[in-house]
Protein backbone atom coordinates (compact mmCIF):
# COMPACT_ATOMS: atom_id res chain seq x y z
CA UNK A 1 0.00 0.00 0.00
CA UNK A 2 1.42 3.58 -0.93
CA UNK A 3 2.36 5.49 2.50
CA UNK A 4 3.26 9.20 1.71
CA UNK A 5 5.22 8.87 4.63
CA UNK A 6 7.68 6.02 4.03
CA UNK A 7 8.14 6.29 0.63
CA UNK A 8 9.94 9.93 1.93
CA UNK A 9 13.12 8.86 3.87
CA UNK A 10 14.21 13.09 4.19
CA UNK A 11 10.52 12.66 6.79
CA UNK A 12 11.79 9.88 8.81
CA UNK A 13 15.55 11.84 9.25
CA UNK A 14 14.01 15.08 10.29
CA UNK A 15 13.59 13.35 14.04
CA UNK A 16 17.27 11.68 13.91
CA UNK A 17 18.36 15.76 13.96
CA UNK A 18 20.47 16.70 17.57
CA UNK A 19 18.01 19.28 18.56
CA UNK A 20 14.82 16.70 18.48
CA UNK A 21 15.86 15.41 21.75
CA UNK A 22 16.10 18.55 23.78
CA UNK A 23 13.01 19.45 22.16
CA UNK A 24 11.07 16.28 23.10
CA UNK A 25 12.82 16.43 26.60
CA UNK A 26 11.12 19.72 26.92
CA UNK A 27 7.66 18.26 25.65
CA UNK A 28 7.92 15.57 28.01
CA UNK A 29 8.61 17.73 31.03
CA UNK A 30 11.87 15.45 31.11
CA UNK A 31 9.84 12.23 30.97
CA UNK A 32 7.70 12.36 34.13
CA UNK A 33 4.55 12.86 31.77
CA UNK A 34 4.89 8.80 31.49
CA UNK A 35 3.98 8.37 35.49
CA UNK A 36 0.44 9.75 34.99
CA UNK A 37 -0.04 8.78 31.72
CA UNK A 38 -0.36 5.43 29.76
CA UNK A 39 0.37 6.76 26.33
CA UNK A 40 3.65 9.03 27.51
CA UNK A 41 7.10 7.86 26.44
CA UNK A 42 9.54 6.38 29.52
CA UNK A 43 12.72 8.27 26.71
CA UNK A 44 13.51 9.61 24.17
CA UNK A 45 13.99 6.35 21.74
CA UNK A 46 9.68 5.35 22.82
CA UNK A 47 8.93 9.53 22.01
CA UNK A 48 10.44 8.53 18.04
CA UNK A 49 9.20 5.22 18.15
CA UNK A 50 5.42 6.84 18.62
CA UNK A 51 6.14 9.54 16.34
CA UNK A 52 7.10 7.23 14.06
CA UNK A 53 3.79 4.85 14.18
CA UNK A 54 1.86 7.85 14.47
CA UNK A 55 3.28 9.67 10.59
CA UNK A 56 3.08 6.05 9.34
CA UNK A 57 -0.30 5.89 9.99
CA UNK A 58 -0.59 9.58 8.63
CA UNK A 59 0.85 8.46 5.30
CA UNK A 60 -1.06 5.70 4.53
CA UNK A 61 -4.42 7.94 5.05
CA UNK A 62 -2.48 10.93 2.80
CA UNK A 63 -1.72 8.18 0.03
CA UNK A 64 -5.03 5.90 0.59
CA UNK A 65 -7.70 8.17 1.12
CA UNK A 66 -7.10 11.92 0.42
CA UNK A 67 -5.18 11.95 -2.27
CA UNK A 68 -7.54 9.51 -4.49
CA UNK A 69 -10.08 12.00 -3.13
CA UNK A 70 -8.78 14.83 -4.57
CA UNK A 71 -9.83 15.07 -8.30
CA UNK A 72 -13.03 14.82 -6.95
CA UNK A 73 -13.25 17.17 -4.24
CA UNK A 74 -11.70 19.85 -6.79
CA UNK A 75 -14.51 19.22 -9.22
CA UNK A 76 -17.20 18.80 -7.10
CA UNK A 77 -16.41 21.44 -3.96
CA UNK A 78 -18.13 22.62 -1.05
CA UNK A 79 -21.51 23.73 -0.94
CA UNK A 80 -23.44 26.65 0.44
CA UNK A 81 -27.41 26.22 1.47
CA UNK A 82 -29.62 27.80 3.93
CA UNK A 83 -26.23 29.50 5.59
CA UNK A 84 -24.49 26.77 5.91
CA UNK A 85 -21.58 24.89 4.47
CA UNK A 86 -21.45 21.23 3.51
CA UNK A 87 -18.02 19.80 2.34
CA UNK A 88 -17.27 17.88 -0.87
CA UNK A 89 -18.08 14.31 0.08
CA UNK A 90 -14.46 13.32 -0.74
CA UNK A 91 -13.60 15.87 2.28
CA UNK A 92 -15.89 14.99 4.49
CA UNK A 93 -14.51 11.26 3.99
CA UNK A 94 -10.99 12.92 4.59
CA UNK A 95 -12.16 14.39 7.73
CA UNK A 96 -14.14 11.33 8.94
CA UNK A 97 -10.72 9.30 8.28
CA UNK A 98 -8.84 11.80 10.45
CA UNK A 99 -11.16 12.16 13.44
CA UNK A 100 -11.24 8.50 13.64
CA UNK A 101 -7.74 8.02 13.65
CA UNK A 102 -7.45 10.56 16.65
CA UNK A 103 -5.03 12.75 14.77
CA UNK A 104 -6.47 16.30 14.91
CA UNK A 105 -5.30 16.12 18.92
CA UNK A 106 -1.43 16.14 17.39
CA UNK A 107 -0.02 18.89 19.75
CA UNK A 108 -2.60 19.56 22.19
CA UNK A 109 -1.60 18.26 26.05
CA UNK A 110 -2.84 14.83 26.79
CA UNK A 111 -4.62 16.68 29.66
CA UNK A 112 -6.60 18.16 26.42
CA UNK A 113 -7.28 15.05 24.87
CA UNK A 114 -4.29 15.33 22.54
CA UNK A 115 -0.93 13.36 21.93
CA UNK A 116 1.53 16.29 22.92
CA UNK A 117 3.58 15.73 19.97
CA UNK A 118 5.80 18.43 19.38
CA UNK A 119 5.32 21.49 16.08
CA UNK A 120 8.00 19.53 13.78
CA UNK A 121 5.36 16.22 13.76
CA UNK A 122 2.18 18.19 13.06
CA UNK A 123 4.64 20.03 10.58
CA UNK A 124 5.30 16.76 8.70
CA UNK A 125 1.81 15.78 8.85
CA UNK A 126 0.74 18.70 7.43
CA UNK A 127 3.03 18.00 4.49
CA UNK A 128 1.84 15.30 4.07
CA UNK A 129 -1.86 16.10 3.71
CA UNK A 130 -1.02 19.15 1.29
CA UNK A 131 1.04 16.33 -1.21
CA UNK A 132 -2.16 15.06 -1.17
CA UNK A 133 -4.82 17.81 -1.42
CA UNK A 134 -3.56 21.42 -0.30
CA UNK A 135 -7.39 22.09 -0.03
CA UNK A 136 -7.87 19.75 2.93
CA UNK A 137 -4.57 20.91 4.25
CA UNK A 138 -6.47 24.30 5.01
CA UNK A 139 -9.48 22.42 6.85
CA UNK A 140 -6.67 19.77 8.95
CA UNK A 141 -3.69 22.19 9.97
CA UNK A 142 -6.40 25.45 10.91
CA UNK A 143 -6.60 23.07 14.40
CA UNK A 144 -3.51 25.46 15.06
CA UNK A 145 -5.60 27.95 16.01
CA UNK A 146 -6.57 26.61 19.42
CA UNK A 147 -2.95 27.15 20.24
CA UNK A 148 -4.17 30.77 20.87
CA UNK A 149 -6.82 29.68 23.31
CA UNK A 150 -3.76 26.88 25.15
CA UNK A 151 -1.66 29.79 24.91
CA UNK A 152 -3.40 32.65 26.03
CA UNK A 153 -6.71 31.24 27.43
CA UNK A 154 -8.16 31.12 30.86
CA UNK A 155 -8.43 27.57 32.48
CA UNK A 156 -12.10 27.57 31.57
CA UNK A 157 -11.45 28.17 28.02
CA UNK A 158 -9.02 25.37 27.48
CA UNK A 159 -11.06 22.81 29.12
CA UNK A 160 -14.09 24.00 27.15
CA UNK A 161 -12.59 23.92 23.90
CA UNK A 162 -9.07 22.35 23.32
CA UNK A 163 -10.64 18.55 24.25
CA UNK A 164 -12.94 19.37 21.27
CA UNK A 165 -10.95 20.18 18.94
CA UNK A 166 -8.51 17.31 20.00
CA UNK A 167 -11.70 15.02 19.03
CA UNK A 168 -11.76 16.69 15.13
CA UNK A 169 -14.06 19.45 15.73
CA UNK A 170 -13.35 22.38 13.39
CA UNK A 171 -11.55 25.98 13.43
CA UNK A 172 -11.42 29.28 11.65
CA UNK A 173 -9.49 32.24 12.23
CA UNK A 174 -11.82 35.14 11.10
CA UNK A 175 -9.66 38.18 11.05
CA UNK A 176 -10.45 39.47 7.00
CA UNK A 177 -12.90 42.25 6.21
CA UNK A 178 -14.37 43.29 2.98
CA UNK A 179 -12.51 46.44 3.63
CA UNK A 180 -9.66 45.53 5.87
CA UNK A 181 -7.14 43.11 3.96
CA UNK A 182 -3.63 42.97 4.79
CA UNK A 183 -4.37 46.12 6.82
CA UNK A 184 -6.19 43.82 9.78
CA UNK A 185 -5.89 47.41 12.22
CA UNK A 186 -8.96 48.63 10.14
CA UNK A 187 -10.77 45.57 11.08
CA UNK A 188 -14.27 46.93 12.25
CA UNK A 189 -16.64 44.33 13.03
CA UNK A 190 -18.40 45.29 16.40
CA UNK A 191 -18.23 43.58 19.64
CA UNK A 192 -20.21 44.88 22.54
CA UNK A 193 -20.91 43.53 26.05
CA UNK A 194 -24.63 42.42 26.80
CA UNK A 195 -25.09 42.39 30.55
CA UNK A 196 -28.32 40.31 29.82
CA UNK A 197 -27.00 37.41 28.28
CA UNK A 198 -23.54 37.57 29.67
CA UNK A 199 -21.20 37.39 27.25
CA UNK A 200 -20.03 39.63 24.04
CA UNK A 201 -22.32 39.86 20.79
CA UNK A 202 -20.53 40.03 17.33
CA UNK A 203 -21.99 42.19 14.36
CA UNK A 204 -20.74 42.81 10.82
CA UNK A 205 -18.97 41.21 7.75
CA UNK A 206 -16.01 39.14 7.80
CA UNK A 207 -14.35 37.90 4.18
CA UNK A 208 -11.99 35.61 2.74
CA UNK A 209 -12.55 33.21 5.20
CA UNK A 210 -10.80 29.84 5.23
CA UNK A 211 -13.21 26.94 6.63
CA UNK A 212 -15.61 29.82 7.36
CA UNK A 213 -18.28 27.92 8.46
CA UNK A 214 -15.78 26.04 11.06
CA UNK A 215 -17.68 24.59 14.44
CA UNK A 216 -15.39 26.87 16.62
CA UNK A 217 -14.00 30.40 15.38
CA UNK A 218 -11.64 32.88 16.78
CA UNK A 219 -12.82 36.18 15.91
CA UNK A 220 -11.01 39.53 15.48
CA UNK A 221 -13.34 42.10 16.58
CA UNK A 222 -13.61 45.71 17.64
CA UNK A 223 -14.08 46.17 21.23
CA UNK A 224 -13.26 49.70 22.32
CA UNK A 225 -15.76 52.11 20.70
CA UNK A 226 -14.50 54.86 19.33
CA UNK A 227 -10.92 53.51 18.20
CA UNK A 228 -9.88 52.89 14.96
CA UNK A 229 -6.60 51.56 15.45
CA UNK A 230 -5.36 48.28 16.68
CA UNK A 231 -5.77 49.17 20.31
CA UNK A 232 -9.51 48.78 19.77
CA UNK A 233 -9.43 45.06 18.76
CA UNK A 234 -9.78 42.25 20.95
CA UNK A 235 -10.34 38.28 20.00
CA UNK A 236 -13.26 36.22 21.02
CA UNK A 237 -13.94 32.41 20.48
CA UNK A 238 -17.16 31.76 18.85
CA UNK A 239 -18.86 28.54 19.09
CA UNK A 240 -21.30 27.57 16.16
CA UNK A 241 -23.98 25.76 18.54
CA UNK A 242 -24.54 29.63 19.56
CA UNK A 243 -25.58 30.82 16.54
CA UNK A 244 -25.66 34.00 14.88
CA UNK A 245 -23.27 33.72 12.38
CA UNK A 246 -24.70 32.70 8.79
CA UNK A 247 -22.77 31.82 5.60
CA UNK A 248 -23.55 34.32 3.11
CA UNK A 249 -21.75 32.48 0.04
CA UNK A 250 -18.54 30.27 -0.76
CA UNK A 251 -16.11 32.25 -2.85
CA UNK A 252 -15.17 30.94 -6.31
CA UNK A 253 -11.31 30.10 -6.40
CA UNK A 254 -9.15 29.11 -8.86
CA UNK A 255 -7.72 26.34 -6.76
CA UNK A 256 -7.73 24.68 -3.10
CA UNK A 257 -11.20 24.11 -4.17
CA UNK A 258 -11.90 21.47 -1.49
CA UNK A 259 -11.97 24.20 1.53
CA UNK A 260 -14.87 26.54 2.06
CA UNK A 261 -13.51 30.25 1.51
CA UNK A 262 -17.02 32.29 3.14
CA UNK A 263 -18.08 35.43 3.60
CA UNK A 264 -19.78 35.46 7.04
CA UNK A 265 -22.44 37.72 8.35
CA UNK A 266 -22.56 38.26 11.93
CA UNK A 267 -25.27 39.21 13.52
CA UNK A 268 -25.82 39.15 17.44
CA UNK A 269 -23.28 36.02 17.66
CA UNK A 270 -22.63 35.14 21.53
CA UNK A 271 -18.68 35.05 21.65
CA UNK A 272 -16.77 34.51 24.89
CA UNK A 273 -13.28 37.18 25.10
CA UNK A 274 -9.93 35.51 25.04
CA UNK A 275 -7.34 36.98 26.72
CA UNK A 276 -7.08 40.73 27.57
CA UNK A 277 -9.38 43.61 25.64
CA UNK A 278 -6.75 45.39 23.25
CA UNK A 279 -4.27 43.11 22.70
CA UNK A 280 -6.22 40.98 20.00
CA UNK A 281 -4.28 42.31 17.25
CA UNK A 282 -1.17 43.18 19.05
CA UNK A 283 -0.19 39.81 20.71
CA UNK A 284 -2.59 36.96 19.83
CA UNK A 285 -3.69 37.07 16.02
CA UNK A 286 0.32 38.24 14.94
CA UNK A 287 0.90 34.54 16.93
CA UNK A 288 -1.58 33.29 15.69
CA UNK A 289 -0.61 34.26 12.00
CA UNK A 290 3.25 33.11 13.13
CA UNK A 291 1.51 29.62 13.72
CA UNK A 292 -0.93 29.73 10.09
CA UNK A 293 2.10 30.98 8.46
CA UNK A 294 4.61 28.04 9.11
CA UNK A 295 1.28 25.92 8.08
CA UNK A 296 1.29 27.50 4.86
CA UNK A 297 5.57 27.06 4.37
CA UNK A 298 4.20 23.30 5.37
CA UNK A 299 1.54 23.18 3.04
CA UNK A 300 3.78 24.56 0.00
CA UNK A 301 6.52 21.94 0.90
CA UNK A 302 3.94 19.35 0.46
CA UNK A 303 3.17 21.03 -2.85
CA UNK A 304 6.33 21.32 -4.28
CA UNK A 305 7.04 17.60 -3.40
CA UNK A 306 3.55 16.63 -4.96
CA UNK A 307 4.64 18.72 -8.06
CA UNK A 308 7.92 17.34 -8.55
CA UNK A 309 6.86 13.80 -8.21
CA UNK A 310 4.22 14.48 -11.06
CA UNK A 311 6.79 16.01 -13.21
CA UNK A 312 9.69 13.12 -12.29
CA UNK A 313 6.62 10.32 -13.28
CA UNK A 314 5.77 11.88 -16.44
CA UNK A 315 9.53 12.83 -17.53
CA UNK A 316 10.51 8.89 -17.33
CA UNK A 317 7.40 7.54 -19.08
CA UNK A 318 6.77 9.82 -22.35
CA UNK A 319 9.25 9.50 -24.93
CA UNK A 320 10.04 12.41 -27.56
CA UNK A 321 12.85 11.41 -30.81
CA UNK A 322 13.17 8.10 -29.56
CA UNK A 323 14.16 8.38 -25.93
CA UNK A 324 12.62 9.38 -22.38
CA UNK A 325 12.68 13.12 -21.78
CA UNK A 326 13.73 12.80 -18.53
CA UNK A 327 17.47 12.27 -20.36
CA UNK A 328 17.43 15.87 -22.06
CA UNK A 329 19.67 18.36 -20.30
CA UNK A 330 16.49 20.90 -20.91
CA UNK A 331 14.51 18.89 -18.67
CA UNK A 332 16.75 17.17 -15.96
CA UNK A 333 17.94 20.54 -15.50
CA UNK A 334 14.36 21.46 -14.56
CA UNK A 335 13.65 18.49 -12.72
CA UNK A 336 16.86 18.91 -10.38
CA UNK A 337 16.49 22.47 -9.64
CA UNK A 338 12.81 21.44 -8.60
CA UNK A 339 14.49 18.69 -6.17
CA UNK A 340 16.91 21.17 -4.63
CA UNK A 341 14.44 24.15 -4.28
CA UNK A 342 12.18 21.00 -2.34
CA UNK A 343 15.05 20.25 0.03
CA UNK A 344 16.34 23.67 0.76
CA UNK A 345 12.53 24.70 1.15
CA UNK A 346 11.81 21.60 3.81
CA UNK A 347 15.49 21.89 5.53
CA UNK A 348 14.26 25.64 6.02
CA UNK A 349 10.79 24.84 6.98
CA UNK A 350 12.09 22.50 10.21
CA UNK A 351 15.06 24.22 11.31
CA UNK A 352 12.18 27.03 11.93
CA UNK A 353 10.11 24.36 13.39
CA UNK A 354 12.35 23.07 15.63
CA UNK A 355 13.11 26.75 16.85
CA UNK A 356 9.49 26.85 17.45
CA UNK A 357 9.18 24.05 19.47
CA UNK A 358 11.76 24.71 21.58
CA UNK A 359 10.56 28.73 22.78
CA UNK A 360 6.83 27.12 22.48
CA UNK A 361 8.02 24.50 25.30
CA UNK A 362 9.97 26.84 27.53
CA UNK A 363 6.69 29.28 27.35
CA UNK A 364 4.73 26.62 28.67
CA UNK A 365 6.75 25.33 30.82
CA UNK A 366 7.41 29.18 32.22
CA UNK A 367 3.28 29.25 32.78
CA UNK A 368 4.05 26.65 35.44
CA UNK A 369 7.01 27.93 37.47
CA UNK A 370 9.97 30.19 36.98
CA UNK A 371 12.53 29.70 34.64
CA UNK A 372 16.10 29.74 35.35
CA UNK A 373 18.40 32.10 33.74
CA UNK A 374 19.63 29.53 31.55
CA UNK A 375 16.18 28.29 30.51
CA UNK A 376 15.13 31.91 29.62
CA UNK A 377 17.98 32.76 27.82
CA UNK A 378 17.44 29.69 25.48
CA UNK A 379 13.35 30.90 25.34
CA UNK A 380 14.72 34.52 24.22
CA UNK A 381 17.57 32.89 21.76
CA UNK A 382 15.02 30.68 20.23
CA UNK A 383 11.87 32.93 19.96
CA UNK A 384 14.22 35.07 18.23
CA UNK A 385 14.97 32.72 15.96
CA UNK A 386 11.80 31.41 15.32
CA UNK A 387 10.76 35.06 14.50
CA UNK A 388 13.14 35.80 11.89
CA UNK A 389 13.08 32.36 9.84
CA UNK A 390 9.13 32.36 9.97
CA UNK A 391 8.48 35.28 7.63
CA UNK A 392 11.74 33.35 5.62
CA UNK A 393 10.07 29.97 5.49
CA UNK A 394 6.76 31.07 4.71
CA UNK A 395 7.87 33.75 1.78
CA UNK A 396 10.39 31.04 0.01
CA UNK A 397 8.48 27.95 0.34
CA UNK A 398 5.46 29.53 -0.93
CA UNK A 399 7.32 30.82 -3.80
CA UNK A 400 9.33 27.63 -4.49
CA UNK A 401 5.64 25.82 -4.56
CA UNK A 402 4.76 28.24 -7.17
CA UNK A 403 8.15 27.33 -9.12
CA UNK A 404 7.40 24.06 -9.24
CA UNK A 405 4.30 23.61 -9.81
CA UNK A 406 4.93 26.02 -12.92
CA UNK A 407 7.90 23.91 -13.88
CA UNK A 408 5.89 20.90 -13.20
CA UNK A 409 3.60 21.63 -15.90
CA UNK A 410 6.49 22.83 -18.57
CA UNK A 411 8.15 19.01 -17.90
CA UNK A 412 4.56 18.08 -18.60
CA UNK A 413 3.77 19.91 -22.08
CA UNK A 414 1.04 20.14 -24.07
CA UNK A 415 -0.26 17.68 -21.42
CA UNK A 416 0.00 19.70 -18.56
CA UNK A 417 -2.49 22.35 -19.61
CA UNK A 418 -5.31 19.05 -19.60
CA UNK A 419 -7.33 18.68 -16.80
CA UNK A 420 -7.07 14.88 -16.49
CA UNK A 421 -3.14 15.42 -15.09
CA UNK A 422 -2.77 16.54 -11.69
CA UNK A 423 -0.27 18.86 -12.60
CA UNK A 424 -2.68 21.63 -13.62
CA UNK A 425 -4.72 21.07 -10.04
CA UNK A 426 -1.19 21.31 -8.13
CA UNK A 427 -0.33 24.88 -10.25
CA UNK A 428 -3.45 26.44 -9.43
CA UNK A 429 -3.40 25.47 -5.47
CA UNK A 430 0.15 26.30 -5.64
CA UNK A 431 -0.73 29.93 -6.61
CA UNK A 432 -2.50 31.06 -3.08
CA UNK A 433 0.35 30.25 -1.02
CA UNK A 434 2.20 33.25 -1.76
CA UNK A 435 -0.63 35.68 -0.95
CA UNK A 436 -2.65 34.41 1.99
CA UNK A 437 -1.19 34.66 5.71
CA UNK A 438 0.39 37.76 4.02
CA UNK A 439 1.23 37.87 0.92
CA UNK A 440 5.72 37.43 -0.05
CA UNK A 441 5.89 41.27 0.17
CA UNK A 442 4.96 41.22 3.60
CA UNK A 443 6.92 38.44 4.54
CA UNK A 444 9.74 40.87 3.14
CA UNK A 445 8.78 43.52 5.83
CA UNK A 446 8.31 40.92 8.87
CA UNK A 447 12.13 40.00 7.77
CA UNK A 448 13.75 42.81 6.42
CA UNK A 449 14.50 44.15 9.97
CA UNK A 450 16.53 40.92 10.66
CA UNK A 451 18.43 42.04 7.85
CA UNK A 452 19.08 45.80 8.82
CA UNK A 453 19.98 44.17 12.48
CA UNK A 454 22.22 41.88 11.61
CA UNK A 455 20.38 39.24 13.16
CA UNK A 456 20.62 37.21 9.73
CA UNK A 457 24.16 37.88 9.20
CA UNK A 458 24.84 36.85 12.80
CA UNK A 459 23.41 33.27 12.25
CA UNK A 460 24.73 32.93 8.95
CA UNK A 461 28.33 33.24 10.22
CA UNK A 462 27.66 31.02 13.26
CA UNK A 463 26.55 28.19 10.51
CA UNK A 464 29.91 28.60 9.22
CA UNK A 465 31.51 27.47 12.33
CA UNK A 466 29.87 23.82 11.61
CA UNK A 467 31.81 21.48 10.70
CA UNK A 468 31.03 19.57 7.25
CA UNK A 469 32.67 16.99 5.26
CA UNK A 470 36.54 17.94 3.67
CA UNK A 471 34.24 17.37 0.22
CA UNK A 472 31.99 20.33 1.07
CA UNK A 473 35.01 22.76 2.14
CA UNK A 474 34.53 24.37 -1.37
CA UNK A 475 30.89 24.79 -0.40
CA UNK A 476 31.87 26.57 2.16
CA UNK A 477 33.79 28.69 0.36
CA UNK A 478 31.51 29.73 -1.97
CA UNK A 479 28.58 29.94 0.28
CA UNK A 480 31.17 32.51 2.53
CA UNK A 481 31.37 34.45 -0.16
CA UNK A 482 27.25 34.73 -0.58
CA UNK A 483 27.48 36.00 2.96
CA UNK A 484 29.99 38.52 2.09
CA UNK A 485 28.16 40.19 -1.02
CA UNK A 486 25.17 39.82 1.03
CA UNK A 487 26.50 42.09 4.11
CA UNK A 488 28.00 44.44 1.38
CA UNK A 489 24.54 44.99 0.16
CA UNK A 490 22.94 45.37 3.31
CA UNK A 491 25.34 47.71 4.41
CA UNK A 492 25.04 49.81 1.28
CA UNK A 493 21.76 50.27 1.45
CA UNK A 494 21.60 51.16 4.96
CA UNK A 495 24.60 53.99 4.17
CA UNK A 496 22.30 55.12 1.74
CA UNK A 497 19.79 56.27 4.18
CA UNK A 498 16.75 56.46 1.78
CA UNK A 499 13.72 54.93 3.24
CA UNK A 500 12.50 54.48 -0.62
CA UNK A 501 15.71 52.84 -1.76
CA UNK A 502 15.73 50.60 1.31
CA UNK A 503 11.77 49.47 0.86
CA UNK A 504 12.66 48.95 -2.96
CA UNK A 505 15.57 46.36 -3.03
CA UNK A 506 14.20 45.03 0.75
CA UNK A 507 12.73 42.00 -1.35
CA UNK A 508 16.25 40.91 -3.01
CA UNK A 509 17.62 41.32 0.48
CA UNK A 510 15.39 38.80 2.28
CA UNK A 511 16.44 36.13 -0.53
CA UNK A 512 20.08 36.57 -0.29
CA UNK A 513 19.83 36.24 3.41
CA UNK A 514 17.49 33.19 2.63
CA UNK A 515 19.47 31.49 -0.02
CA UNK A 516 22.51 31.63 2.18
CA UNK A 517 20.93 29.82 5.26
CA UNK A 518 19.36 27.27 2.90
CA UNK A 519 22.76 26.50 1.38
CA UNK A 520 23.92 26.05 4.68
CA UNK A 521 21.36 24.09 6.17
CA UNK A 522 21.79 22.09 3.24
CA UNK A 523 25.63 21.26 3.79
CA UNK A 524 24.34 19.87 6.81
CA UNK A 525 22.15 17.99 5.62
CA UNK A 526 24.59 17.05 3.38
CA UNK A 527 27.29 16.45 6.06
CA UNK A 528 25.05 13.88 8.16
CA UNK A 529 23.57 12.34 5.50
CA UNK A 530 25.35 12.60 2.12
CA UNK A 531 23.69 9.34 -0.09
CA UNK A 532 20.34 11.78 0.94
CA UNK A 533 21.50 15.31 0.37
CA UNK A 534 24.94 15.48 -2.20
CA UNK A 535 23.52 15.96 -4.85
CA UNK A 536 21.03 18.32 -4.00
CA UNK A 537 23.67 20.52 -2.19
CA UNK A 538 25.37 20.71 -5.59
CA UNK A 539 21.95 21.82 -7.46
CA UNK A 540 20.77 24.45 -5.11
CA UNK A 541 24.33 25.76 -4.62
CA UNK A 542 24.72 26.54 -8.06
CA UNK A 543 21.39 27.90 -8.41
CA UNK A 544 21.24 30.21 -5.18
CA UNK A 545 25.12 30.72 -6.02
CA UNK A 546 23.91 32.67 -9.00
CA UNK A 547 20.45 34.44 -7.53
CA UNK A 548 22.55 36.01 -4.59
CA UNK A 549 24.99 37.24 -8.04
CA UNK A 550 21.83 38.58 -9.36
CA UNK A 551 21.20 40.78 -6.45
CA UNK A 552 24.21 41.48 -5.84
CA UNK A 553 24.94 43.14 -8.91
CA UNK A 554 21.21 44.91 -9.26
CA UNK A 555 21.64 46.27 -5.62
CA UNK A 556 25.50 47.79 -6.28
CA UNK A 557 24.42 49.45 -9.37
CA UNK A 558 21.36 50.88 -8.35
CA UNK A 559 20.83 54.08 -7.40
CA UNK A 560 18.06 56.30 -5.54
CA UNK A 561 17.53 58.29 -8.71
CA UNK A 562 16.45 55.27 -10.56
CA UNK A 563 13.63 55.26 -8.64
CA UNK A 564 11.26 57.83 -10.52
CA UNK A 565 12.05 55.41 -13.62
CA UNK A 566 9.86 52.77 -12.19
CA UNK A 567 7.36 55.18 -10.32
CA UNK A 568 6.76 56.74 -13.55
CA UNK A 569 6.35 53.34 -15.49
CA UNK A 570 3.76 52.10 -12.41
CA UNK A 571 1.42 54.96 -13.30
CA UNK A 572 1.44 55.14 -17.22
CA UNK A 573 -1.25 54.62 -19.31
CA UNK A 574 -1.86 53.94 -22.71
CA UNK A 575 -3.59 56.98 -23.40
CA UNK A 576 -0.47 58.69 -23.31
Amino acid sequence: MNNFYKDNDRLKRQMTHPMMKRIVALKEDGYTQSREYRSAPENFDDAIDSYDKVMEVMGEICAGTIAPNAFDVDAEGPHCEGGRVTYASGTQRNHDMLTRSGLYGLTQPRRYDGLNFPTVMFVMASEMVARADAGFCNIWSLQGCVDIIREFGDEELKAEFIPRISRGETCSMDLTEPDAGSDLQSAMLKATWSEERGMWLLNGVKRFITNGDADIKLVLARSESGTTDARGLSCFVYDRNWGGVTVRRIEHKMGIKGSPTCELAFNNAPAKLLGSRGLGLIKYVMSMMNGARLGIAAQSVGLSQAAYNEALAYAKDREQFGKAIINFPAVYDMLATMKAKLDAGRALLYQTSRYVDIYKALDDIARERKLTPEERAEQKKYAKLADSFTPLAKGMNSEYANQNAYDGIQVHGGSGFMLEYACQRIYRDARITSIYEGTTQLQTVAAIRYVTNGAYIATIRDFEQQPVLPEYESYMNRVKEMANKFDACTNAVKEANNQELHDFVARRLMEMAADTIMCHLLMQDATNRPDLFAKSLNVYVNYAEAEVEKHFNFIRKFTAEQLDSYRQMAVETSAE
